[in-house]
């Protein structure tokens, strides 16, 4: 039977109650991608006293891990009871961690506002992506980092994050993901590009092995065949 609804972004609030419970798998692997993405962009930026917007939130696994690393986070997404578990979650931690409900074409925020930039698992999902960006772009201090993934769109790619991800193994809801929104790497390398940004590299990421309760975890690929991540950065220069 087809799906009848495409880049359902209600799942993330249908799970807001045990976001941070451990019980649902496909909560869990959201959680085990963080590593793999920060080992990455580590080494790309020192989070240390960053102002830095999670752009797309959801729960909070992102700006949790970021302000664990120093940075001085704000999250923001439009999964309202996400934000409101993700914000129950900061008051429990003692961190002073920002939650917003918005959206990315409409950030609710002044022009040269933060460090940086992340965007996680968002780009395949938005309505506007050039409004995004430029959104990005606008809230960039200049100098500023973008730092984001996304998932590539070919026949590899579709099999990967559809059929095996949320047909078979269940690593995801059915319905989680539009194929037509997933973007090529020269695609989003232009729109970074029209949006003021200067690209920078670009590496894969994927599966590396499994953990103790035999989940997938997450590091970097040498090829950008299915998810691949990268930054970006404002020019240093006023806007």
């Amino acid at each position: 039977m087809p799906i009848k609804q495409r880049n359902n972004l209600a799942i993330y609030d249908d799970v807001a109650a045990n976001w941070w419970s451990d019980d649902i798998r496909w909560v869990r692997t959201l959680k085990n991608l963080v590593p793999g993405r920060l080992a990455w962009f580590n080494r790309h930026i020192d989070w240390t006293k960053k102002t830095v917007l999670d752009l797309g939130c959801a729960g909070g696994f992102m700006a949790e891990a970021l302000t664990n690393n120093g940075a001085q986070v704000t999250g923001i997404d439009p999964a309202a009871q996400a934000i409101a578990a993700s914000t129950a979650r900061a008051k429990q931690m003692d961190q002073t961690i920002k939650y917003d409900v918005g959206v990315g074409e409409n950030l609710p925020y002044p022009d040269d506002h933060f460090d940086a930039v992340v965007c996680v698992d968002v780009l395949e999902h938005v309505t506007d992506r050039a409004k995004v960006l430029a959104e990005v772009a606008r809230v960039l201090k200049p100098g500023g980092m973008f730092l984001y993934d996304t998932i590539n769109r070919n026949v590899i790619a579709r099999l990967a994050a559809i059929t095996v991800a949320e047909d078979v193994l269940r690593l995801l809801p059915k319905g989680t993901h539009d194929p037509a929104m997933f973007i090529k790497p020269r695609e989003l390398r232009d729109a970074l590009s029209k949006a003021g940004l200067v690209c920078g590299p670009q590496t894969g990421l994927g599966p590396r092995g499994l953990n103790r309760h035999g989940d997938i975890t997450f590091g970097q690929l040498p090829i950008k065949t299915v998810i691949y991540m990268g930054i970006a950065r404002l020019p240093q220069v006023a806007k």
